[in-house]
């Protein structure tokens, strides 16, 4: 990977600047001077995009000069190539923010195409058609700008929310992604793909897709190059398990419940997940918030283990992967020295509102805290995925490994599907066990 999981020195190590922004970033919310983040809402005619008229942009503009000078200051100590950094990111923020305007498009809200798959496709246009400039070279810090985005996410992550859930939840998450990840990992090992990059695919399709590729790829010391084609897989793939997962769910005539704790076990993307919820409707024709609330209660549970997977990853990759490749084995203490630091970022970041803020300061304080740092999260995600396709050959994509990964992939998350509706109507159906009741 980069700098991040090595012994480089704290101040140029890149897992520490993403905690220290990432802390900073929280910190900010909790005194209440954060800067916000531009409202853009649901529109069919541009002009509605913008219902605070100009000071929108005057709102960019300020969290422009709030994310760039947070990654300047970190890209001082890490030796960026500073010179050409600012004017790529100010191209990188532009092209962020024209993705997140067309994200609000109403038809394209509807389906849940996510800004990220905007931001995506702006970045491999760019850099499979034209000349990829030297500024923006400079400036596409994928792995930066994705890991403080996920230190941004563990302040989202409240255990309180998590406990809702309760054994339901937490069941289904323990038990699809256990038999995923396996499962991934032994048909990326007959398809021949590499121990570390199965490794990276079986967290990526067991957990969250996203976050869970990022934090794999650093606990293994993976590929970057093959992190990035995982991260593209993903946003490709949710656009199209949206698209196809809900009509499946109400020709099974699933209940809403079950209905959306399958798609919240299955797609990878949290905001694909409650966009999916959101095409499920009840018995009376309506939106169906407790498939919305499923999903999003089983997603979360699977979110939080993020840090115990990485840290096991790292155990594994360090003691026995290593060994298998003839390289003399490392001590225990190794593990701590390649464990992603951004991991622990994120960690804290969640234990911090949930034990610290929650308790002290009440539940609506951490939620103001909370939706502060998803705000962010969105942004600096919306930043790398920019940058990933500035650095993606679209042809790579498909043929990388002789195209074996990306069948693997595919073949992994249709067996997938049908373990997480097989365990949803166990645990949610009724059939067996009486599930929550989540009123629509």
């Amino acid at each position: 990977m980069s700098n991040g999981n090595s012994r480089t020195p704290v101040l140029q190590n890149e897992d520490w600047w993403a905690c220290f922004i990432g802390w900073f970033i929280l910190l900010l919310a909790l005194w209440g001077v954060l800067p916000a983040t531009p409202k853009i809402a649901k529109w069919t005619s541009l002009a509605a995009a913008f219902p605070k008229g100009w000071s929108t942009l005057g709102t960019a503009i300020m969290l422009c000069v709030t994310m760039g000078i947070l990654t300047f200051i970190g890209g001082i100590f890490m030796k960026y190539d500073l010179k050409n950094y600012l004017p790529g990111f100010l191209v990188i923020f532009a092209i962020t923010f024209v993705s997140m305007v067309i994200s609000k498009q109403a038809f394209v809200s509807k389906w849940g195409i996510s800004y990220v798959l905007f931001a995506l496709a702006f970045g491999l246009i760019i850099s499979n058609i034209f000349k990829v400039p030297k500024i923006l070279k400079a400036a596409g810090q994928t792995e930066f700008f994705v890991k403080i985005g996920l230190v941004c996410m563990g302040a989202t992550i409240m255990f309180s929310v998590v406990l809702k859930a309760g054994v339901f939840g937490v069941l289904q998450a323990v038990l699809v992604a256990t038999v995923v990840w396996f499962g991934t990992y032994w048909i990326c090992r007959k398809f021949k793909v590499s121990e570390r990059f199965s490794s990276i695919i079986a967290t990526a399709n067991a957990i969250c897709g996203v976050s869970a590729s990022i934090a794999a790829g650093g606990a293994v010391q993976g590929d970057p190059k093959e992190v990035s084609y995982m991260v593209a897989w993903v946003l490709v793939c949710a656009v199209v398990l949206i698209l196809v997962m809900p009509p499946i769910a109400a020709w099974l005539d699933l209940p809403t419940n079950q209905g959306g704790a399958w798609l919240g076990g299955v797609i990878d993307n949290t905001g694909a997940v409650i966009a999916a919820g959101e095409i499920l409707r009840d018995k009376a024709g309506n939106p169906s918030k407790a498939a919305v609330e499923a999903a999003a209660m089983v997603k979360m549970a699977q979110n939080v283990m993020i840090g115990l997977v990485a840290f096991l990853m790292a155990i594994w990759a360090t003691m026995s992967l290593e060994k298998q490749e003839g390289v003399e084995k490392p001590g225990f203490s190794e593990v701590w020295f390649r464990f992603p630091k951004f991991v622990v970022g994120f960690m804290v970041a969640s234990l911090v509102v949930s034990f610290l803020i929650e308790p002290a300061m009440g539940k609506k304080a951490a939620n103001a805290v909370s939706k502060a740092c998803k705000s962010y999260r969105s942004w600096f995600f919306a930043l790398c995925f920019v940058a990933i396709g500035l650095e993606t050959d679209f042809k790579e994509l498909v043929t990388v490994g002789g195209g074996r990964p990306a069948i693997a992939y595919w073949l992994s998350q249709t067996a997938n599907a049908v373990w997480t509706l097989f365990i949803s109507w166990l645990l949610w159906s009724g059939t067996f066990i009486t599930p929550p009741i989540l009123p629509d």
